[in-house]
């Protein structure tokens, strides 16, 4: 991985923060100055929490986690790090993290196919030429969301083949457009499946959480545990999900290299046939399972920010730039995916102060209350 990934240069990162706290204001209504210490970030972020909270009614606990291991949380409501919660597309990751690495130990490829897995699919056409990497970046083709998908008692194999069945005819080329739908992990899902030789995306998680010790407790249980919806099915607590954004930070389960094909653009010229995110003013690429937060208008180059953002509000992420991962955890309206983003922007200033002290020892702070 190139430095700019896990070791930014903490000279820029210096420069950067004593502007913001000259020139900017924090979360809430208090300017920031030199004279600011972490806990008094740290209160800052508390306040303006508290008042959001307020001003929602929607429970949430923001968990934070600095290179240098410092800690930050906060819960409002009945809420807690501990919480299990509805995940929506914030499994997107998990599930691209699973089957990566299977592709790291071997047991898959990022070039197999799915005929070679799945004896029903096709040999020729525009299907027998997906590879894993289409599925995982959603230029498969696949575009067409059958209703199994989200029935509890539909057979999963099953499913698969309904998928199929709906893209013999006129499948694009894959690699060629890109549409944000659940089809493409499912498909990946069964490849996992019969690669491995087990029986089931449970029993495939189950592998992943033995190796690398992640999600004891978490479970793909949407719409049901037989059928599980791999893009959107999870329930897990925000201290599990902060366990494996910093697993994936410090490449712990992954290889330098996989870890940034993952976290890196990865639908490439692909048209924008359908994104979640086209009715915002972001227009972030692709990667494996998370979004890159960089503008392609004007170049991306290395990300330096990666997230996946659930249509419940939850929005965990990995800010390289600023040397420190985050996971807003919360479980609001469906569709309410923007909601959990804006938590984050109304407090990106203090944010980006939080991480450069923590990091860089400023002040010590005991950050649990």
């Amino acid at each position: 991985m190139m430095i700019s990934y896990k070791f930014v240069r903490r000279f820029l990162v210096l420069i950067f923060t004593a502007l913001l706290l000259v020139s900017c204001g924090g979360s809430g209504s208090d300017q920031a100055s030199t004279d600011d210490s972490l806990a008094d970030v740290e209160l800052r972020l508390r306040d303006a929490l508290d008042a959001h909270y307020s001003a929602t009614g929607v429970d949430f606990t923001l968990l934070l986690r600095a290179e240098s291991g410092q800690a930050f949380e906060h819960s409002t409501g009945s809420s807690s790090a501990s919480t299990v919660y509805r995940s929506a597309s914030t499994s997107k990751w998990v599930t691209a993290a699973v089957i990566l690495y299977l592709v790291e130990t071997d047991v898959l490829s990022l070039e197999d196919k799915p005929q070679q897995w799945i004896d029903f699919w096709p040999e020729v056409g525009n299907l027998a030429s997906i590879e894993l990497r289409h599925l995982l970046n959603f230029t498969s083709g696949l575009n067409d969301e059958p209703l199994c998908i989200n029935l509890p008692s539909s057979n999963f194999e099953s499913c698969v083949e309904t998928i199929k069945n709906r893209h013999l005819i006129d499948a694009p080329i894959p690699g060629s457009e890109f549409y944000y739908s659940p089809t493409h992990m499912q498909v990946a899902g069964l490849m996992a499946i019969k690669a491995t030789g087990l029986s089931s995306w449970g029993e495939v998680f189950d592998f992943f959480k033995l190796q690398t010790g992640l999600f004891s407790q978490a479970s793909y249980s949407l719409p049901s545990v037989t059928n599980p919806r791999l893009a959107g099915g999870m329930q897990w607590a925000g201290e599990e999900y902060m366990a494996f954004l910093s697993d994936l930070y410090q490449e712990k389960f992954l290889s330098p290299a996989l870890t940034a094909q993952m976290l890196s653009n990865q639908i490439g010229s692909a048209t924008i046939v359908y994104s979640p995110l086209e009715d915002t003013e972001l227009s972030w690429p692709y990667g494996y399972g998370n979004w890159i937060e960089c503008d392609p208008s004007i170049g991306c180059g290395q990300a330096t920010r990666v997230s996946s953002i659930g249509s419940y509000g939850a929005y965990p992420f990995i800010d390289f730039e600023h040397q420190y991962i985050g996971l807003l955890a919360r479980e609001g309206d469906l569709s309410t995916a923007m909601e959990g983003y804006d938590t984050y922007q109304m407090i990106a200033a203090d944010l980006v102060l939080w991480a450069a002290m923590a990091n860089d020892g400023i002040v010590e702070s005991n950050s649990v209350p």
